[in-house]
């Protein structure tokens, strides 16, 4: 897993600056630890920072065959395969990334339909002159492009586009507005108004440094609900999640787990039990009392199929030190407040594996939440539409309530498939938008700061193919979702306590901002960004009640928001604890 970042100018325009190269690849050595190299072929730059997974002694990119060059932040799970049905191809690596190389050049676009990983790619045809850009279809590797005098650029991170002057340190006010009251993000566009995002499946082709074509492949399909029984539906759910397990396990590298405890990463627990691989696994726990502990449950799963456990305590202290940090990490900005646990937990990991599984993407297809269970009911029976109110809506401390903020997601609402149930209209949604730009950001943004990879094995083209179409009454039965996957679970893992109620996890920030609420609320209230858009007597006593459910999470949101804007848009550095942070001037 690594970073990657490039140029694409037009033929009149100067050639690539090799500093500005430099300047990227610089930006992304956290991704990368293991090396880096670049290279400029006329109008074209393409730069890459390694982290050594597959084939580490010889997997160095860019990768070239003839007169194409690739370089690629990704993991093909299935590049044993590719390679065996390209018999008449010469390797010149051992690399995973040269099979997805040959397969371009054989099959053109159209080979990202063979691929089963996380990837996000450019790859340079000198015949042509044509620079591709393709991101996976679940979005689980990020890739970002920006229009530049002459030309375009891209990189994995928005911050290597900031750091080489590419774009802007502005903000869209809409983005914001998203960010504040969704806590994410949505769409094409990202909160930097001269940066894009590559959509997860999309294409993109950049002739004489333009885009010049877009193509994007569907990872869901658009028929409704398949006419399925338990039984048969557990046999291919069975297969689906053993298969891409034992994918996601091919490393030359120490593969860890994060084991919350919960349905999604005892699953991943089962699978590897009964592959007979005994991954260490970390668990976090947080130092308030009454704050969901999943260290104790955790631990005796572990202890149940002979894995060694760890476990990550996450205090208030240590998060007020590194929160700073953390914020920065998310250039792409998401405030959820698991963004916390992952950065202490990848901290830990990194002592010990290079790689780890976690189970995002099982809430998603198997409909875990509660918001699926409520969207799928019609309103006459007390359904609703998700995100009808936003984390500050009535609260009564934004100078207005934002009130576009919903935009974006009432447009998503709007273009539902129309023969998707209303439940897979929801898990839909979620797929496009809340799972790339929050879930899957997180995971990708604080495990690469400490130049670790994570791999998704519920995010696979076979496991999508199980779940997606399941019958309703598969996904929700009783009030309670993921039936068929805790079915599954309760006969993999009978120790697996598969049909207790979903306990969700959260963090306690409420408790820990609620400890210095006077002090935090005279900090961030005083900050102009903050000022913008919230009345600074209103934010002082939001942050003294923070102990409320609402409070909090409003609290913690302009809390992120201010960090967030302090390392991004002022540039300022993000070292100390938040108190000097946010006191910076």
């Amino acid at each position: 897993m690594c970073g990657i970042a490039g140029l694409a100018l037009a033929a009149d325009a100067p050639p690539p600056d090799p500093a500005v190269l430099a300047t990227m690849l610089a930006a992304l050595a956290h991704r990368g630890p293991d090396g880096t190299r670049g290279a400029i072929m006329g109008q074209v730059a393409l730069g890459h920072r390694r982290l050594a997974v597959i084939d580490v002694a010889g997997g160095a990119q860019p990768l070239v065959a003839g007169e194409t060059i690739m370089v690629a932040n990704a993991e093909i799970y299935n590049f044993t395969e590719l390679r065996a049905a390209m018999p008449g191809v010469t390797f010149a690596t051992g690399s995973d990334c040269e099979a997805a190389l040959h397969l371009w050049r054989a099959r053109g676009p159209q080979f990202t339909a063979s691929l089963r990983g996380m990837y996000a790619m450019a790859i340079y045809d000198r015949a042509t002159s044509v620079l591709t850009l393709c991101r996976d279809p679940f979005g689980i590797k990020p890739l970002y492009t920006a229009k530049i005098p002459g030309g375009t650029a891209f990189a994995s991170e928005p911050s290597a586009l900031l750091a080489a002057g590419l774009a802007r340190r502005e903000l869209r006010p809409q983005a914001r507005a998203e960010l504040l009251q969704m806590q994410f993000t949505l769409g094409r566009a990202t909160i930097f108004p001269d940066i894009q995002r590559v959509l997860p499946g999309e294409m993109i082709r950049i002739t004489n440094g333009a885009i010049s074509a877009r193509d994007t492949a569907a990872i869901l399909p658009s028929a409704g609900p398949e006419k399925l029984g338990e039984p048969e539906a557990l046999l291919h759910l069975d297969r689906a999640l053993m298969e891409s397990v034992e994918l996601h396990l091919r490393s030359d590298v120490p593969v860890g787990l994060f084991l919350s405890g919960g349905i999604d990463s005892t699953t991943l627990l089962a699978c590897l039990a009964r592959l007979k691989r005994r991954p260490t696994a970390f668990t976090a726990g947080f130092d308030v009392r009454g704050a969901a502990d999943e260290r104790r449950e955790a631990a005796r799963l572990a202890k149940s199929v002979g894995v060694d456990h760890v476990t990550v305590a996450v205090t208030e202290a240590e998060t007020f030190r590194h929160l700073p940090a953390i914020a920065a990490c998310m250039d792409d900005p998401a405030a959820d407040y698991a963004i916390i646990p992952a950065w202490f937990l990848a901290r830990r990991a990194r002592e010990d594996v290079k790689v780890v599984l976690a189970g995002e993407g099982g809430d998603e297809f198997f409909a875990g939440y509660g918001r699926y269970r409520s969207a799928a009911r019609p309103w006459w029976r007390g359904g609703r539409r998700m995100r009808e109110r936003g984390t500050f809506s009535g609260l009564d401390v934004l100078w207005n309530d934002l009130p576009d903020w919903r935009n974006n997601w009432a447009a998503l609402e709007g273009a539902a498939q129309p023969r998707h149930s209303r439940l897979q209209a929801a898990q839909a949604a979620d797929i496009a938008e809340w799972l790339p730009n929050d879930l899957l950001l997180k995971l990708d943004r604080c495990l690469m700061a400490h130049g670790v990879e994570g791999r998704t094995p519920l995010l696979d083209r076979a496991v999508a193919g199980a779940a997606f179409r399941l019958p309703d009454n598969l996904k929700i039965r009783g009030g309670t979702g993921k039936y068929l996957l805790r079915q599954w679970l309760a006969k993999a893992l009978p120790k697996a306590r598969a049909n207790a109620p979903k306990q969700g996890f959260t963090v306690p920030v409420g408790a820990w901002i609620g400890n210095h609420g006077g002090r935090l609320g005279d900090l961030v209230s005083a900050l102009p960004c903050v000022q913008e858009v919230a009345d600074p007597d209103r934010v002082r006593a939001l942050f003294r009640a923070a102990a409320g459910r609402r409070q909090s999470l409003a609290a913690w949101s302009l809390l992120f928001y201010a960090l967030w804007h302090r390392a991004h848009i002022e540039a300022l550095p993000s070292d100390g604890d938040v108190f000097e942070a946010l006191g910076q001037r």
